[in-house]
């Protein structure tokens, strides 16, 4: 029995609140485009490690997750936890696309202000410089760099 889409994005955020992600990643095609502003665009294997790393790297810590107006293609979701970097308290509004085909999700990207999250996890230097595209290029390197060393282990 194949899922609606609405159900399928309500039972991923479900399992991204309930910091399961290996359940996430069975709602993702194998081929899978994931893309954000604090990642870039990740594709397949490296995505679902993405999704491995972020909530290995929160389990046991404040981070919390809500999800709502949840559509065929779309969802609206908030996350608070504290930035480890800095020890800042990050709340993070996020607007989500998807694109599901044969009960999986081929596509997912993410929108959020940078600036506004740059601002909130690294204080004056993110005021500063969060809404640069500079920031973005070395925010994205350093995340994908964090993504590298995990998908070593």
């Amino acid at each position: 029995m194949q899922h609606e889409p609405q159900q399928i994005i309500t039972e991923f955020y479900q399992a991204f609140k309930d910091l399961d992600a290996e359940k996430m990643i069975s709602f993702y095609s194998y081929n899978v485009i994931f893309e954000d502003p604090a990642f870039g665009r990740l594709n397949g294997e490296r995505a679902a490690n993405m999704w491995r790393m972020l909530i290995e790297s929160q389990k046991g810590k404040d981070f919390v997750v809500e999800f709502s107006h949840v559509t065929e293609n779309s969802a609206h979701w908030e996350a608070h936890y504290t930035f480890s970097q800095t020890g800042r308290k990050v709340h993070n509004i996020i607007s989500a696309q998807f694109e599901i085909q044969n009960g999986k999700i081929t596509k997912h990207t993410d929108h959020f202000n940078l600036h506004a999250w740059a601002k909130q996890a690294l204080g004056f230097k993110g005021w500063l410089l969060g809404g640069t595209r500079f920031f973005q290029k070395k925010l994205q390197a350093q995340t994908n760099r964090l993504l590298d060393k995990f998908e070593g282990k």
